[in-house]
């Protein structure tokens, strides 16, 4: 396992993004909790779907981390949903700085690659002349 850092006892560090939701992953010496924004994860993701996406990197990740840490993810911007994809990829990336495991990276790359690498798509803006980014108002020449 990694030292202990000077820094407020911060063992592992990292953040990511998906759509406009922004996340940052804390990983600390504690009891084995995680908790997003503040409050427990349970709280937090009242959607079971959510709270399941959210713990996926966790559970994957039982053999190779210890159980006496406490993950703090801070999430803002985007939906509730994308919020719950950049959390769960904060959370599997400072997973792996933590335990600085090639297997559990692997296992990560194996399960779903989304653990660690995001999906760069984002909404392309609306331009002028139609309601949408693409689609334009009809014409009609009566």
């Amino acid at each position: 396992m990694p030292k202990k850092s000077k820094k407020n006892g911060i063992l592992a560090l990292a953040s990511s993004r998906r759509k406009m939701a922004r996340a940052m992953a804390v990983i600390r010496n504690g009891s084995g909790r995680l908790y997003i924004n503040g409050l427990p994860v349970e709280v937090y993701a009242t959607n079971e779907f959510v709270r399941m996406k959210i713990l996926e990197p966790l559970w994957l990740a039982s053999d190779y981390v210890s159980d006496d840490i406490d993950i703090y993810v801070r999430v803002k911007g985007g939906g509730f949903m994308s919020q719950a994809d950049a959390a769960r990829m904060a959370i599997g990336r400072a997973l792996v700085k933590y335990s600085g495991s090639e297997q559990l990276k692997e296992l990560f790359k194996e399960y779903d690659r989304t653990i660690l690498k995001g999906d760069p798509r984002q909404t392309e803006p609306k331009k002028y002349g139609g309601r949408s980014a693409r689609a334009r108002f009809q014409k009609s020449y009566r």
